[in-house]
């Protein structure tokens, strides 16, 4: 528990900078005088980085394990984050974007083979633990974005690197205590236990994991619509101001945390399929309504419909490791990467279209996503 706290610390640190991006989102386009087209390349820039570059990372790091690497990770999002304070063109904005995505891109394969080491069998807890610390940063960032930056203006961003070599200590420190904890492990003759490579045929593994990423596609081409555009929405609909747009968006960010945790415990006790189809297809209703739903109830369905989703990657990412389990960084970055990618795929296209059809009906289109939930049913029910 040590371990995975300090992870859950680090994890929070490391994605309250990186949601520092989406938040700011409004004071950019003000600034440099952006389209939405523009504003989703900069999540593209952002989250297609982290996205090509995770697999590949865990792929390395499977067969030369490289503790540190969160240490160095963080060093490349904290250049990013002053790169955006100082940024005097769209371009460089673009490229300190990318900056972070690839701070993210080598913290979380290490960082989940990490949890992985330190889940004494549970599997779902561990990655509920580490996942909530990334959970609460993400929702926090819009909340000190509202805070700070906005009132401050962007060279405010710059304030926060502090909070960048905070992490980079923090992270620095857990590797060790890691390091510590498993030669005591070794020395005493305990073993980590990893469940054993399911016997299926190759192809059905694929399919397996095919399935997968299309319901990680729809989860978060929803979210998407809103970590990037929600702002936006309840400003051109509803007429709030910045702040209170930004009050609302970490409302819906922050019950993730609690969706996690339990959707992490109950894949543990009822297995990890029934908790993908339910987190993924459950919120379809909510979804649904929302576009057509007051101020009140916007915000309401929107914490719901967050709520039951956060539960769905912690329970896609261990079902897939668990098909392939001597393969943790490969398969934590690739899933991992894939988050990042589809979100920026996702915020890029939605961009166009609310540029061309208007973020309103953008949102009424979106409600449908989390239909794609009924494929949860192909899934193998053996893990």
């Amino acid at each position: 528990m040590p371990v995975l706290a300090a992870l859950s610390v680090a994890h929070l640190l490391n994605d309250t900078l990186q949601s520092m991006i989406p938040a700011i989102y409004p004071l950019v386009k003000d600034t440099y005088h952006l389209d939405f087209a523009q504003i989703g390349l900069i999540t593209l820039a952002f989250q297609v980085t982290s996205s090509l570059l995770q697999p590949l990372l865990g792929y390395v790091t499977d067969r030369r394990p490289w503790p540190h690497a969160m240490v160095a990770g963080m060093a490349a999002t904290l250049a990013g984050i002053l790169g955006l304070s100082f940024a005097s063109s769209y371009g460089m904005v673009l490229a300190s974007a990318a900056l972070v995505g690839t701070g993210s891109a080598v913290f979380h394969p290490e960082a989940t083979r990490m949890a992985r080491h330190a889940a004494a069998g549970r599997q779902g807890l561990a990655q509920g633990v580490f996942q909530i610390g990334g959970h609460v940063g993400y929702s926090i960032g819009p909340l000190l974005a509202a805070a700070i930056v906005v009132p401050h203006g962007q060279a405010s961003l710059s304030w926060f690197s502090g909070v960048a070599i905070l992490a980079m200590l923090l992270m620095f420190w857990t590797v060790q205590l890691s390091m510590s904890s498993r030669r005591q492990h070794g020395e005493s003759g305990a073993k980590v236990t990893e469940p054993r490579a399911p016997e299926m045929p190759a192809g059905r593994v694929a399919f397996a994991m095919t399935i997968l990423i299309l319901l990680l596609m729809s989860k978060n081409a929803y979210q998407a619509s809103f970590t990037s555009y929600y702002t936006f929405y309840l400003i051109e609909r509803f007429g709030v101001s910045v702040q209170v747009s930004q009050l609302m968006l970490f409302g819906f960010l922050v019950v993730g945390a609690a969706g996690v945790i339990l959707g992490g415990m109950l894949g543990d006790r009822i297995g990890r399929d029934r908790v993908i189809w339910i987190s993924i297809l459950g919120p379809l209703p909510l979804a649904l309504i929302l576009p057509h739903a007051d101020l009140f109830w916007t915000g309401v369905l929107g914490v719901l419909a967050s709520f039951i989703m956060a539960s769905a990657f912690s329970s896609i990412l261990i079902y897939a490791i668990d098909l392939v389990p001597h393969r943790v960084g490969l398969v934590g970055g690739l899933f991992y990467g894939l988050s990042f990618g589809l979100g920026g795929l996702a915020a890029g296209g939605l961009g166009l279209l609310a540029d061309r059809l208007g973020l309103v009906e953008v949102f009424r289109l979106c409600a449908y996503l989390p239909a794609i939930g009924l494929l949860a049913f192909l899934l193998p029910r053996r893990l």
